[in-house]
This record gives structure tokens, sequence and C-alpha cells, in this order.
């Protein structure tokens, strides 16, 4: 059946509590690159440097990994739905506060109770969605996808436009939105039943000691290192007004949503998922360096060209993390991104330190390293990640895919 039919059960036919949980999903997921296009303005409305301002992703990711600990916990005993509602809670309170800072210290404070908030709520969502979906799994997590690219490539959009003219208005807005998103699933979403099992604070941890998730952890937090530079240094370095730059990172959340639904699947079932994953990784360190050392044409086209490794790195990676663990899948993926949102915080606080203490130039080769880095664990560890890797059904690989990138 095609998921898209109009007819019972199809994406386009589904109760409202899936439409109201979808649509928060989407700026949910801008919030991520909401702040790209505006990096430059804030640094300067707040007479901040490059590395304070990138703190705001720092604080933001430092606390969306230790959430990973705390999100199951709480869902298992509070329900989704209370779940749900007390992320958005804490989204709607903390982007309203960021836009009412009058220093970097306030703003950076406020982002990471966002990115609690944040945690909590798309944590949860997709197990919200397949709940009250019509027409089973599929066409649910079809929806999400959909949420989830729609939601990355037009973050820096709504950053670009309500930016250019102040940087608060981003912050305002998608406070605004999450409101909305509140109201409407305190209307319309009723109570999902709880899972069977509570989850402790400590299983996402006993995890790791599996080999392969252990090694996918590493490998994809090298990765998220190189992914990081680009979304949160890369705006200094291109140095171009709201516009201009959001339209760059639409471009770029394009690339990413096509390549990651579209684009992975294929090419792992021609290739096999290591192979693939080793071949981007390569790729986006090649990339990174030309971004680096590149004049502003070819660091504009590179930034835009990275999305589609990083789509690619998503999908694969999550299969592997959960294509090889025994453990729930809630909890390897609570796991697997505990680790690795570790490098997404560390990453945009590093990179302007390097290009102070260096040049803009090492910052970038770093980045490429760290890509390389992740490619070497992929060889050394292939037997460890190819447990029923190449196995994932389709429609298993897409629903872990959003489960871990939400995560």
């Amino acid at each position: 059946m095609d998921p898209f039919d109009a007819g019972a059960g199809g994406i386009l036919r589904q109760p409202k509590a899936v439409w109201a949980t979808a649509g928060a999903s989407v700026v949910a997921f801008m919030g991520i690159g909401l702040v790209d296009p505006i990096l430059p303005s804030i640094a300067k409305g707040l007479d901040a440097s490059a590395g304070q301002v990138s703190l705001l992703f720092t604080s933001y990711f430092l606390i969306t990994a230790l959430a990973m600990l705390v999100t199951g916990f709480v869902s298992s005993r509070i329900g989704g739905r209370k779940t749900l509602l007390l992320g958005l809670a804490f989204v709607v309170v903390f982007a309203g506060l960021a836009g009412t800072s009058d220093t970097v210290g306030q703003l950076v404070g406020y982002r990471a109770g966002w990115g609690l908030g944040n945690a909590l709520f798309v944590s949860t969502a997709l197990a919200v969605i397949v709940g009250a979906a019509a027409g089973g799994s599929a066409a649910a997590i079809l929806l999400y996808e959909s949420a989830l690219g729609l939601g990355m490539a037009c973050g820096p959009l709504l950053g670009a436009l309500l930016g250019d003219a102040s940087w608060r208005y981003p912050f305002f807005g998608t406070a605004f939105l999450m409101a909305i998103g509140f109201l409407c699933i305190t209307v319309f979403l009723k109570e999902q039943p709880k899972p069977a099992r509570k989850t402790s604070l400590l299983d996402p941890i006993r995890a790791l000691g599996h080999g392969g998730l252990a090694s996918a952890a590493v490998s994809a937090f090298f990765y998220n290192y190189t992914f990081f530079t680009v979304l949160a240094f890369t705006p200094f370095v291109l140095n171009m007004t709201p516009y201009k730059s959001g339209a760059v990172f639409f471009a770029w959340g394009v690339l990413l949503a096509v390549f990651s639904v579209l684009v992975a699947p294929r090419m792992q079932r021609r290739f096999g998922s290591l192979k693939v994953l080793g071949g981007s990784l390569v790729l986006l360190a090649a990339d990174v360096l030309v971004l680096g050392y590149g004049n502003h044409t070819a660091a504009i086209v590179c930034t835009i060209l990275s999305g589609a490794f990083i789509g690619v790195n998503n999908t694969v990676y999550t299969e592997l993390a959960l294509g090889v663990s025994d453990a729930p899948r809630p909890v390897a993926s609570a796991g697997y991104n505990f680790v690795r949102w570790f490098a997404a915080a560390a990453a945009p606080y590093f990179a302007p330190k390097i290009e102070e203490w260096t040049d803009v130039h090492v910052a970038f080769v770093v980045a490429a390293v760290t890509a390389l880095l992740g490619a070497v664990v992929v060889v050394v560890r292939r037997r460890a990640l190819t447990h029923e890797a190449e196995e994932l059904e389709p429609q298993h690989a897409s629903e872990d895919s959003v489960t871990v990138f939400a995560n």
C-alpha cells in the first residue's frame, strides 16, 4: 500500500492527534538550526566573540546528551502525553527567555533549558505518533521523517526571516509556535499506554557494554564533531547576511533530508552499510578540507554539499547502532546518543578556540581528521558492527533512523 494514498490509513488521513504531534515535531527540529543564520548577528548584538556565541550549541547539546539518561526514565513513568507537554513547556519558557537575554551568558543558559525540553519532546514524539497513527507504523514513520526533514530545512529559513529584523525574534517566534503545539497536543492527544517495563537511569549505560553498540557510538562521536563544526562554526566563516546564510543552510537541510530518507537506503542495499558509511565519511572529510581552504564560493558549495554526506551518515549510523545491539531500541538509542551528543557539544566550543590558537584552516583540518577517525573505527571494528547490520528490514531501518536522530 502506498503510504501517501489518501485512502484509509494513508499518510494524509491521520487523526488530529498525529498531526498535532507531527507539527510540533517540525518546530522542535527547526530549533536545531534556527540560530545558524543569526550567529554573527547575536555576536554583534551582545558584543560577544564567535567562541562565546557558539556555546549556544554547546550548552544545548551537552544538556541533550545528559538528558538521554532521563527521558526514558521520565516517559516510562508519567506517560508519553505528559512527557511531550513537559518538554514543550520547557521550550516555550526558555526560548522566550532567550529572546530577552542581555548577555551571552544568559542566552547560553536559557539555550540549555531549551535543550532539555527539546530532548524530552523529540525522544517521545515518534512513539506517540506510531501509537496514535492510522494505517500502521509505515505511514506514521514516514510522516515523522517528513517532519524531521522539514524542520531541519526550515529552521535556518525561519532564523533568517525573523533574524533579519532582530536576532531576538527567532527565539520569540519559536516560543510562540511551540505554545500553539502545546495547546494542540493538550486538546487533541489522549494519554498513551505506559511501557510495560520502567526504564532505569543506568539502562542506557549498561547497553554500551555491548561491543557493537559501543563501537558505533565511538565512531559516531568522531563524526558528530565534524557535523557540528560545519553547523555551528561555518556561519562565522561564511560571514553572510541572515538571508543569505539562511538560504545556504536551507539548501543544506534539503540535501540532508533527501539523502537520509531516499538515497541512503538505496545505497545500502547496493553496496552494504559499512562500505557506504566508510566512503561517506571519507568524502565528508575531503569536503570539509575544501570548505576550510577554498575561496568563499567553494565554502558555500561545500557547506551545502556536506548535507548530503551528513544525511547518509545519520541513517547508516542509526541502523548500525541498533542493528548490533540486543538491548531494547529506546535503551540502545539512549546509550548511543548519550555518547555521540557530547561531540556535538564539544565542536562548537573547540572550533573557534582552535581558530584563535592557530588559524581558521586548522579548525577544519581537525574536523576532517575526526571524520577519518570515525571511518577508521568502522574499519577496525567492522566485525563487531556487521552483526545484523546488512539484514535490517527497510521499515525497521526507517524507524530506527528517526528514533536515533530525534534522540
